[in-house]
């Protein structure tokens, strides 16, 4: 499975902001800085993350992004949810409609029962590492 840089870049903002403590907002142009990925690019990043309720953005001089929760209770697979969309690492394997197998050809294959169990390890494994552990 790959993931796009939005992934990745999303992730390691996030870590930054874990290991800020969570009590202070950490700003975009910090996180830019030290993980040298372009503010530009964070800040769409931190609208889909917004969006996910992941992260709360606080306005004025001291402003910036803090967690909403604490990173024991974030887990990575809500986090790349919230930057790719629901993860499905196989082209037949229908993402939007309740992870249910597709195939162009109509067949039965018997390949959806190891595509489903592989998608079902991928996610239980995101779904079962937490923030605070990167």
């Amino acid at each position: 499975m790959k993931f796009s840089t939005k992934a990745t870049y999303g992730l390691r903002a996030m870590i930054r902001l874990a290991k800020s403590g969570g009590k202070e907002s950490v700003s975009l142009s910090s996180i830019a800085k030290a993980e040298n990925i372009s503010q530009k690019y964070l800040e769409r990043l931190f609208s889909e993350l917004k969006k996910a309720e992941l992260v709360k953005s606080e306005k004025g001089v001291s402003g910036g992004y803090r967690l909403l929760k604490d990173p024991s209770e974030i887990n990575i697979l809500d986090i790349i949810n919230a930057l790719e969309g629901k993860i499905s690492p196989f082209h037949c394997y229908n993402k939007d409609k309740d992870e249910k197998v597709y195939c162009n050809v109509g067949c039965n294959c018997g390949v959806t029962l190891v595509l489903g169990k592989i998608q079902q390890s991928v996610a239980m494994a995101l779904r079962d590492m937490k923030l605070n552990q990167l």
